[in-house]
């Protein structure tokens, strides 16, 4: 069975997730990288270049390849699941998604603390990667995350590496 993680950015989707396919013995697949490879640029250079609209058009087209991979572990882009077809593509594969919960205000430390943040991803409101865009945006998302997941995991305050085993008891 494939595993989805899903959360904020920052949510530790991504560095979690490579340590878990390795105790797995599954590949690792991160939706934005393959964006980003797909389109040949930086997720912040497509939004300023061609709109989020082609973005999301890109995200959607990777979404429908991954959930075909069997034994994966797949971190989805934090707004991969706001698209109807997303994430009846998720529910079609039957993937186990995993929510990863992260308080505001960790968050925006650890985007804070990422340099490629700010050089790789556009701010997702005209708030400017402010906590009050964090909690706006989960505010809005945390719902459909919550509604799609088998499972949720508190993350503001475990490392990767103790975030692992609650992850493989939770699938």
């Amino acid at each position: 069975m494939s595993v989805g993680l899903i959360g904020y950015r920052g949510s530790g989707k991504t560095t979690i997730g490579k340590r878990l396919a390795d105790r797995l013995w599954q590949p690792f697949i991160d939706t934005d990288d393959v964006v980003i490879k797909k389109a040949g640029k930086s997720i912040k250079e497509i939004f300023e270049q061609e709109g989020e609209q082609r973005f999301r058009d890109l995200e959607t087209e990777v979404v429908r390849e991954v959930c075909t991979q069997p034994e994966t572990v797949i971190a989805f882009g934090g707004g991969a699941l706001d698209r109807d077809e997303n994430r009846e593509a998720i529910k079609q594969a039957g993937l186990r998604l995993v929510y990863f919960k992260c308080e505001p205000a960790e968050l925006l430390k650890r985007i804070a603390n990422d340099p490629q943040t700010a050089a790789n991803r556009p701010a997702l409101s005209n708030l400017g990667g402010s906590i009050e865009e964090i909690e706006s945006v989960l505010a809005r998302r945390e719902p459909i995350w919550r509604s799609m997941a088998g499972a949720e995991l508190e993350v503001t305050y475990l490392t990767p590496e103790d975030a692992v085993p609650y992850v493989v008891r939770l699938m």
